[in-house]
Parts: C-alpha cells; structure tokens; sequence
C-alpha cells in the first residue's frame, strides 16, 4: 500500500533504496509504531519511523519533508509546540482587517510595558477570547494572540507573520538549512561574485603554461619542452552570514542560488546562520540550533580581519530586535542586536549586506533604515547590479 510513497520519495530524488523500504514494512508489521487510529498508526509516528528507515543523512531532511508533505497532502506532521496555551483560545474564525485609518488609531506599547502586560494577561484570562483589545486570542486589536492586527505585539499561535510588527513570536519555529547544492537557472550571480577575486597558484603542477612551454621549446632548439603550473585560485577569503526563517522564508530560493554559487566561487568560505539580527551566538545547522551553538565571541577570534564579511538578511524586523536588550524573537538576549552588529564589522574592515527584499519597499520598513545606518549604507539589494556593487567594494 506504500509503493506510492516509496516513489514518491524517489521522484524527489531522495537515495531510497528497496532494502529500506522493505525494513519499513517490516517494522510496520512488527507494530515498531501504533497501534492509533483507524489506519493502525498515526501521521507523526509514521513520519518519525520512515525517515529513521529510509533517510541516512541528515542533508536529505528538507527534501524527505517536502516529499513527506506532498504525499500526505495537508496533513499536520509536527509538533504542537503552543500547548502551554489552550488551542481553543487561537482557533481561527476570522482574519481582521482595518483601514489605514483605523490601525493609526491604535496605540503601541512600550518594550517593558508589553512584556509586563503579558505576564498579566497569564494571570487574569480563563477562557477563550475573539475580536477584543485585551486579552489573549485572536481576530481582534489586542497585542497578544493571532489574527488579528496591533502595530507592536507578541505572535501566539498563528502558523506565519501577516503584518511583520511582531516584537516576539510565543511558539517554537523549525527553520531548514540553506541548500547549498540548489541547480543554478542562470550564471550571473556567479559572474557577479567573480568581481570579488585574488587569484593565487596553488597545489600540484596540473595546468600546462602555454607561454613557458613555447618558450622553453624554442630555446631547446625546437624540441618540446611542456612546462607545467600549479592552477590558479580565487584566494578570497568570504565569512557568509545568513538570516534564515521567519520573512526570509520568501527568500529561499534566491538565497539559495546565491549560497551554491558563492561556494562554487570562493574556496575559502565559512557561513552560520542567525535570525532577523546578530545576538551572542550563530549555528550552522538549523535542526540543532540551540544544541550546537557558536558563540559570536568565538567567531570574531577565529578568523583574521583578511576575511570579507558578507550578511544575507531582509533586515524585516521589530526595531527592539535591533536595539533592545532581551529583543530577540526567540530568547532573551542581554545586549543589543546592534552591539553585535558593530562587533562584527569592527572586526572585518570589509564588509556588506546584501538584501533579498526589492529595493523599493525598503523606505517603509523602519528597521532596514537602522541596520543600513549601523552598515555605513552598505546595504546592497539582491540583484545583479547589487552584487556586482557590492564586490566591487569588498574588493578594494
């Protein structure tokens, strides 16, 4: 009954093989998952034992949960991380929409009075609210809840950002790893990072010099004489730091390419990952993100100021996640985005930012302005023009 499944996994070009597909059935049949429900196992126990029989490498992930997706179309395969907060309370009825008008007419609150209200708002609510100002739940004015729409406020329970004002999302968010293999449609961005060279010989001599050899050949009376070279390579050395999830999920494709094309052009290139602004530590796999942290101090000390540091971001965020101590989305950070960000370019004399957002809306987005002013209004859009700009000035 799963060999739809099975080629459904290896249309996505997954390396399934029918040994392990058959170690598949044979668990189902031992009852390795289930009994639940009518089908004999649920959605989740099944999504957890196939990818431990059929996936052995950790890459294949991404591709396995798409696969995964399409296959069971709809269904919910992950955790619910909100159960702290009854789901009755964010069920969703209605998506409220205001005119202009009405959404300046709403106050917002300051950083310490919004986290103080929230704590309140724990104590006092017993049961599920709908399109009010106050309260936890969803459709209305309030600052907590889903649905709904406040200028400033705490994200609970809604599946992805409507308005991008959020100052903190409540619920736990699996973000995915860039895919630094992703086919290229076009060689510009390629051409574009190639502005960024210093190119250097090294290794074996592998390459024939053509000059030499002609040379060498008539000064040897006419006999061949091959003289060979060391190849040439780009000897730049690119520190490449990306923010990943949240908006930047609109990205992925185009930051895709440029990833793959940037570690097919630079030899020497080391990447971590960071949401909407720098804190006190990156990752470098986004499945383990709080497991396996780098603390942005230990970077900074790694590498010498000889490498070019490069930021990939929308820069769309709250502006406390810049400026406020304890801004940060996901945990509470004790200092600023923004002293990291000064740390960090500081220590990398060469540096840019290059942003995936167009260009145009950037003029509306009050963080893009505060993160362009920490970079010196090194902010480069994500095109070909920009990149060239911004090799061109990582290379003086």
């Amino acid at each position: 009954m799963l060999i739809d499944f099975f080629y459904t996994l290896r249309s996505a070009k997954l390396p399934v093989s029918v040994k392990e597909y058959l170690t598949l059935l044979e668990a189902l049949q031992e009852g390795v998952v289930g009994p639940a429900g009518d089908n004999g196992w649920s959605v989740d126990d099944f999504y957890y034992l196939s990818r431990t029989a059929l996936v052995k490498d950790e890459k294949h992930y991404d591709k396995f949960d798409r696969a995964f997706a399409a296959y069971f179309k709809g269904v919910e395969m992950l955790a619910d991380f909100s159960k702290d907060i009854p789901l009755e309370w964010l069920r969703k009825n209605l998506e409220l929409e205001l005119s202009p008008e009405e959404k300046a007419k709403i106050e917002k609150m300051g950083w310490d009075e919004l986290m103080e209200t929230l704590k309140k708002r724990f104590e006092e609510q017993k049961e599920r609210h709908e399109g009010g100002s106050k309260m936890i739940g969803t459709g209305g004015t309030s600052p907590f809840g889903a649905y709904g729409y406040n200028p400033q406020g705490v994200r609970i329970g809604q599946d992805k950002g409507r308005n991008r004002s959020a100052v903190k999302v409540w619920d736990q968010r699996a973000y995915k790893d860039y895919d630094d293999t992703q086919e290229l449609g076009t060689r510009n961005i390629k051409i574009a990072l190639r502005r960024l060279r210093k190119f250097a010989r090294e290794g074996a001599a592998e390459e024939l010099d053509l000059d030499d050899t002609i040379r060498s050949t008539a000064a040897n009376a006419g006999y061949l004489d091959i003289r060979m070279v060391p190849e040439r390579h780009n000897n730049v050395k690119v520190l490449l730091l990306m923010d990943v999830g949240g908006t930047m999920d609109e990205h992925i494709h185009r930051v895709e390419e440029m990833f793959s094309a940037a570690k097919a052009e630079f030899k020497h290139l080391e990447f971590y990952y960071f949401h909407n602004c720098v804190y006190d530590f990156m990752w470098k796999n986004n499945r383990r993100r709080f497991s396996e942290k780098f603390p942005t101090l230990d970077i900074i000390r790694k590498y010498n100021k000889d490498y070019k540091l490069i930021f990939v971001g929308d820069a769309t965020m709250s502006p406390y996640e810049i400026l406020q101590p304890g801004g940060s989305v996901e945990y509470n950070n004790e200092e600023a985005g923004a002293e990291w960000l000064q740390r960090l370019t500081q220590a990398f004399p060469k540096f840019a930012w290059i942003n995936p957002e167009p260009h145009g809306v950037w003029q509306y987005r009050q963080s893009i302005a505060v993160i362009q002013q920490l970079m010196n209004q090194r902010m480069y859009p994500m095109t070909i023009k920009g990149l060239e700009e911004a090799m061109r000035l990582l290379s003086k």
